[in-house]
């Protein structure tokens, strides 16, 4: 039998791992190696070459549209060579996500789990919305003990494959009250066949582990397993994997220890780092060979990961030359970075690229703001990827929606939205109620709410969760009458309980919604509704508060709407979103310490080296050209903070690297003195004026400020200065009467 064409243009190592003796395998494939290829190829060498029967091979992934994208390779290989299997039997393999394996299981074997056999199964939207009805039940205080907080706990439990029964409360009250919420929410699953997404892989394990007929059956049906990303494993996956394997089964791991990003979602580093200890006699085949980035973009990326302790060792190599070295640009402040990036990226489509070649990757979600601004400020495409626009999150809405109830309590889409978020013991009956008197009576929500409270019209209950709700209102709008407008945001958010109900919230998601939340008192301290146009201290004064027209703005922007999918548009993306896809041209914004490595990071051995393998990731994202900015300074959590450039940068080998200044560029090893002895044109510009970049000064109006950029000639140059205060604004230089500090 001909099965040349399963081992043609495949390198060295790809062809060991496809054409491996049958056993136990662990495939360490670097980023651009070709994973994807060779665990398709080594399907297709099972079943053409070993004569396996695609009846007894399963491959489990992490996402269904890997799992499609798996299929349909593996039969156009198998259409391709002509000879064995045919394409319909390879159907009969079990190919697909963990947990749609584990609902494949449990439909099959629901009677003997005490399963109706049309159980339902949660989302997270429906589970949260049970975890609410549980500590609704349980009467505890939703501000003290927020839902989500206990739906994280739970889902962790599961993770980590505990049921309550067997976990041993310490006495502290949190630990007790979430085993408390946890038990009497499985009660309700189990009396209602309700099964959560955790619950899939869970009763999965405990089906095999508590009938041993049915593992027999399954490792008898399945001896051949393959999974991809391993290194994304968790504890749960993990054990039902060896369960599942046994003693006789033949396990291909294929992933990457050096691409394990997704600690905080319950991902095992350990599981692809023993692997070779828990399945016997296994061989390990590194795929070492790059076919997506240039030397100088994998030499930097080696540079940075060879830093982690327990690597399982590989370095990435090219045959397609060195290419273009890295930028390093250093920014006054993120309004410098952004502009710097834009510049650089309509100088790119200048030279006859598409924008949707380029691709900006940042660690925080919070960033995307600034970003989003100065691309909407030039017209340039754009689409946040996985994710949405700054204006569009939920938490930002919220926000929003508090500020426009201090304008005009009448504003009933805002009433709507924030009357029980954070929950305050508001449900939906009560709002329907609101609403339907509302419309009997021809009034606002606002107006109808205020007199169902003070005629008794809702339950006791209702009334006072009610009043509370509208004194809140009025708290605000005393609070923040005198206010300038980042303050007015800053006391939204924390007088209304959002800033506390997410940063309570366990895991990344809270942290970041957190984040969004002060990023949205940098905006107001940012915003010039006339930013684009010349600002005299005439300009100052507008009969529109200032309130309104952030508003309006936040609205605009809001509306423009994101990018088509297939449209010509730059993608933004945090890096955990990044991994797995490759652009020609990357930016790497905001790498600087603090921010990437995170700050909750950076005093944690094993955190802050996820943080360095996010940026290898976030490095060989990158094809043809990779830069990398920090900002000198960044307002972070509402304060002015001076950064030094992260720490990863500096574990880039000296070549890689070309630092850029403004329009200058200059060559030489990190740790010299930054500031650049050559002028750039504006610099010139500057000094022509009796001012330069990076000068302290002082506005009668505004404080105290540094110089970040100059626009325009004589009577008509501008300066751009970023003010501790106010943040940064665009003065003519005649009328501005800046002092020099």
């Amino acid at each position: 039998m001909d099965v040349s064409y399963l081992l043609d243009d495949l390198n060295d190592a790809q062809r060991e791992a496809v054409s491996a003796p049958a056993g136990n395998q662990l495939i360490l494939a670097g980023a651009g190696s070709g994973k994807t290829r060779v665990l398709v190829h080594r399907i297709a060498w099972l079943i053409q070459v070993e004569n396996v029967s695609p009846h007894s091979v399963m491959s489990v992934t992490f996402t269904n549209k890997a799992a499609r994208e798996m299929r349909s390779r593996l039969e156009g290989i198998l259409e391709g060579g002509a000879v064995g299997k045919s394409v319909g039997n390879s159907r009969s393999m079990w190919v697909g996500t963990f947990h749609g394996i584990a609902h494949r299981l449990l439909k099959a074997h629901w009677k003997i789990l005490n399963l109706p056999q049309n159980f339902q199964i949660l989302d997270s939207d429906d589970q949260l919305r049970l975890v609410k009805r549980v500590c609704q039940t349980l009467k505890l205080d939703d501000t003290r003990w927020p839902p989500r907080q206990a739906q994280s706990y739970i889902n962790s439990q599961k993770d980590e494959g505990q049921r309550p029964q067997y976990i041993q409360a310490s006495g502290d009250p949190y630990e007790v009250t979430m085993l408390q919420i946890y038990t009497a929410y499985e009660a309700i699953c189990r009396s209602g066949g309700l099964v959560d997404f955790g619950e899939l892989l869970l009763r999965a394990h405990e089906l095999l582990l508590n009938h041993p007929d049915i593992l027999q059956h399954y490792q008898r049906r399945f001896p051949f397993i393959l999974v991809d990303e391993f290194q994304d494993t968790n504890t749960i996956q993990y054990a039902w994997l060896r369960v599942l394997a046994g003693n006789t089964g033949c396990v291909t791991a294929v992933g990457d220890d050096d691409q394990s990003i997704y600690g905080w979602r319950g991902a095992k580093i350990e599981n692809i780092q023993r692997f070779t200890e828990d399945f016997s006699q296994s061989q390990t085949v590194r795929l070492e060979q790059n076919y997506r980035s240039t030397g100088l973009i994998l030499e930097a990326a080696n540079g940075v990961i060879e830093n982690n302790l327990g690597r399982l060792g590989k370095e990435l190599r090219t045959d397609a030359g060195d290419g273009e070295p890295i930028s390093l640009y250093a920014a006054f402040n993120e309004y410098d970075e952004a502009r710097f990036i834009v510049e650089s990226i309509e100088q790119w489509v200048r030279e006859g690229h598409r924008y949707d070649s380029v691709a900006i990757l940042y660690r925080s979600n919070a960033q995307s703001r600034v970003l989003e601004e100065s691309l909407l400020r030039e017209s340039i495409a754009y689409r946040i990827y996985g994710g949405q626009r700054f204006y569009d999150r939920s938490e930002i809405k919220n926000a929003l929606s508090y500020m426009r109830l201090i304008i005009n309590v009448d504003d009933d889409t805002a009433f709507e939205r924030v009357i029980n978020t954070p929950t305050r013991g508001i449900g939906g009956k009560t709002v329907e109620q609101v609403r339907l008197f509302a419309r009997q009576e021809g009034c606002s929500l606002w107006a109808a709410a205020q007199r169902m409270a003070d005629e008794r019209i809702l339950t006791a209950r209702a009334s006072g969760a009610i009043k509370v709700f509208l004194q809140l209102i009025r708290q605000l709008q005393l609070k923040t009458k005198e206010c300038r407008l980042d303050e007015q945001a800053e006391k939204v958010i924390t007088i209304s309980g959002l800033y506390d109900f997410h940063k309570n919230e366990k895991g990344e998601k809270g942290q970041a919604r957190a984040e969004n939340l002060e990023e949205l008192v940098n905006a107001c301290r940012a915003f010039n509704p006339d930013d684009t146009a010349t600002q005299t201290e005439q300009d100052i004064t507008e009969d529109t508060p200032l309130l309104v027209q952030f508003l309006d703005s936040a609205s605009l922007e809001s509306g423009d709407g994101q990018a088509d999918e297939f449209d010509d548009a730059v993608q933004l993306m945090t890096l955990h979103s990044a991994k797995g896809l490759e652009f020609p041209r990357v930016f790497l914004a905001g790498v600087e310490e603090n921010l990437f490595p995170h700050r909750m990071s950076a005093d944690d051995p094993e955190r802050l080296e996820e943080e360095r393998r996010l940026c290898y990731v976030g490095i060989t994202r990158a094809m043809v050209k990779l830069t990398i900015s920090y900002a000198e300074t960044r307002r972070i959590h509402g304060t002015e903070s001076i950064n030094r450039v992260s720490r990863f940068v500096k574990e880039i080998p000296d070549k890689c690297i070309l630092e850029v200044r403004l329009k200058t560029q200059i060559q030489r090893p990190l740790g010299y003195n930054r500031a650049v002895k050559s002028k750039s044109s504006l610099q010139e510009q500057g000094e022509d004026s009796g001012y330069y970049l990076g000068q302290k000064v002082n506005h009668a109006m505004f404080g105290d400020g540094v110089i970040t950029h100059f626009e325009g000639q004589e009577n008509n140059m501008r300066v751009q200065v970023n003010f501790a205060n106010e943040g940064c604004k665009w003065l003519v230089l005649q009328y501005a009467n800046l002092q020099a500090l």
